[in-house]
């Protein structure tokens, strides 16, 4: 069985050290009618080929996964020119973002089975004439529940996993959301350990995380660093309590970090953050490196007593067994 990338397919045994939720590249829709913004394409992929390679030299990385949504600028032929360029495995997805902040009108008009073929197509055929496939579906919903038109989505996507056996993956909105995901991939008949429920630790309660791993799947552990959601300091706790509690086998640490966005945030920014900001790009160090998982985050795994057997096991492990569809370990 092999993964696919935007460079082809790859052994499971190739996956190796895998980050399962970053982005390379975000565009939200309508940013492209800001005469005030340009993109330098060779210059970005210059920078992304820079921190690619760091993660791979210097953290042992070998696969990174960017599900961005369709319609927030995913470019299939700027990940393939990124990722042979880094000598990068980088896993894109089908799918589309949650109502509040995306779906194209084009597809809201369009029935669960049309969504579901454009799915399928994208897996089995290719993304436009890329020839670059999706390795796994995306799948968005907002918050605080999971609106009717968000569930039409979910239902698409649920049909193009059974049709092809590729993954989900998704994104829950402010900690909510994640056990009507769950409820709506069983309902579909989709099997929970095929499931990645997303931004989980975007949730302060470790009971809401102790029923969302209850339900079988994957849990999202995959904001680490976006201080503005959560403290890592709570991401830290709350994860460490899970794996003493025995559910590390499913455990997905990522950090939801972009190398470029094109022009400005899809929110009003406060003055304080802007001039943070703006202070780092000055120094060179915006946005944000993708090593601050292993460079900090880690550290704090270790001080709160988790060996390095434990801490790698969920970035060694446990994308090579999501990928490959196998059941969870038992005990």
């Amino acid at each position: 069985m092999a993964v696919q990338t935007v460079t082809g397919p790859v052994a499971l045994d190739q996956l190796g050290r895998t980050l399962m939720h970053e982005h390379l590249y975000i565009a939200f829709s309508g940013a492209e009618y800001d005469s005030g913004v340009t993109f330098d394409r060779p210059g970005f992929v210059q920078e992304a080929v820079k921190r690619l390679t760091q993660l791979r030299v210097e953290h042992g990385v070998r696969t990174f996964v960017d599900p961005c949504p369709i319609e927030l600028g995913r470019d299939a032929a700027l990940m393939k020119e990124i990722a042979e360029k880094s000598e990068m495995n980088v896993v894109c997805t089908t799918g589309f973002y949650f109502e509040a902040m995306g779906l194209p009108i084009y597809w809201r008009a369009r029935t669960t089975e049309e969504i579901a073929e454009l799915y399928i197509r994208e897996i089995e055929k290719g993304i436009g004439t890329t020839g670059v496939r999706a390795g796994a579906i995306k799948v968005a919903t907002g918050a605080p529940t999971i609106t009717p038109l968000e569930m039409k989505f979910l239902d698409a996507a649920s049909m193009a996993q059974k049709a092809t056996g590729v993954p989900i993956i998704t994104h829950t909105q402010d900690g909510f959301g994640a056990m009507d995901q769950i409820a709506a991939f069983k309902g579909n008949g989709v099997a929970a350990h095929q499931c990645l429920i997303g931004h989980c630790c975007g949730n302060a309660d470790p009971a809401y995380q102790k029923r969302v791993v209850d339900g079988g799947v994957y849990i999202g552990f995959d904001r680490i660093g976006l201080h503005r959601y959560m403290p890592d300091e709570t991401r830290a706790d709350n994860l460490v309590t899970l794996v003493r509690a025995g559910h590390r086998a499913q455990i997905m640490m990522s950090q939801d970090r972009h190398c470029g966005w094109f022009g400005k945030f899809a929110r009003q920014v406060p003055p304080e953050e802007q001039a943070k900001i703006d202070a780092m790009k000055a120094e060179g160090t915006w946005p944000p490196p993708y090593t601050y998982l292993f460079t900090d985050f880690v550290p704090m795994l270790r001080e709160r007593g988790l060996s390095d057997a434990e801490i790698f096991s969920m970035l060694d492990d446990n994308p090579r067994r999501f990928f490959a569809g196998e059941a969870l370990p038992v005990g």
